[in-house]
């Protein structure tokens, strides 16, 4: 199975009562082949971090994304998988 890594900064906070204050955020998905979200990690101006996967899909934060990504549309957001596998373990 091949995987794709990305990370994107989204420069709005959430607009959620519980994460609104917690400002900017830079996400980082891994995707199978067909840019189905199998990890992500979401990085907070606050530092706060949620991090879901199969085995937390969801808390009273947030949610591992249901949506499948356009690969072609995140080309420009491509990283390593090394970068990714970084942060997450940093965020243990």
């Amino acid at each position: 199975m091949t995987f794709n890594y990305f990370k994107r900064f989204w420069d709005e906070s959430t607009g959620d009562p519980l994460t609104d204050s917690w400002g900017t955020s830079t996400y980082y998905f891994e995707t199978d082949s067909n840019g189905e979200v199998l990890r992500q990690i979401e990085v907070y101006e606050n530092g706060k971090v949620l991090k879901y996967d199969q085995n937390n899909v969801e808390d009273e934060y947030g949610a591992l994304s249901n949506n499948t990504l356009d690969v072609d549309e995140f080309k420009d957001f491509k990283i390593e998988k090394t970068e990714f596998e970084e942060v997450w373990a940093h965020q243990e």
